[in-house]
């Protein structure tokens, strides 16, 4: 099993970066954790919708190139599917259940995600109607990881 983290941006903070990799640390005890980091495309100071439509596609085409044929993949967008805790275990469980070995999570950039992106995806996923930051959505992403893996073993974790 195996799960990937593929998001446009890094962290540069100390405590993001202590969060993610804390949470990493611990869903190592269940799966393989890998989180690609690819470089954000830069915008002018008042983009035209042209402007973002190109970053759009070229963020798109970096995350589609790190994306393997039989991963699955969940997006993270507004428009997606919200899930509670127990809800998201049971569906990690069942895609590795059913044969795919690898689960490609995709957090976009400070636009989203590009339309072909979101076509490649075989989820859409939210955590909310509220827009949260890149990093804090990684650590949030991550830390509900965890939680999964606590869940479909049975085990307890603070509520």
């Amino acid at each position: 099993m195996k799960i990937r983290i593929i998001c446009i941006g890094k962290l540069k903070e100390k405590y993001w970066t202590a969060a993610v990799a804390e949470y990493s640390k611990r869903i190592g005890s269940y799966a393989d954790i890998e989180i690609v980091e690819l470089k954000e495309s830069k915008l002018p100071a008042n983009p035209s919708p042209a402007d973002e439509t190109n970053v759009l596609t070229r963020e798109g085409e970096k995350i589609l190139s790190r994306i393997k044929d039989n991963d699955y993949v969940i997006a993270m967008e507004v428009e997606g599917q919200q899930l509670d805790s127990v809800e998201l275990s049971g569906k990690l469980q069942r895609i590795f259940d059913t044969g795919s070995s690898t689960i490609d999570f995709i957090i976009g950039g400070s636009l989203g995600l590009s339309d072909k992106v979101k076509r490649r995806a075989d989820y859409g996923m939210s955590f909310s109607m509220l827009t949260f930051p890149h990093q804090l959505a990684r650590v949030m992403l991550l830390e509900q990881v965890y939680r999964a893996f606590k869940i479909s073993n049975g085990e307890t974790y603070h509520k």
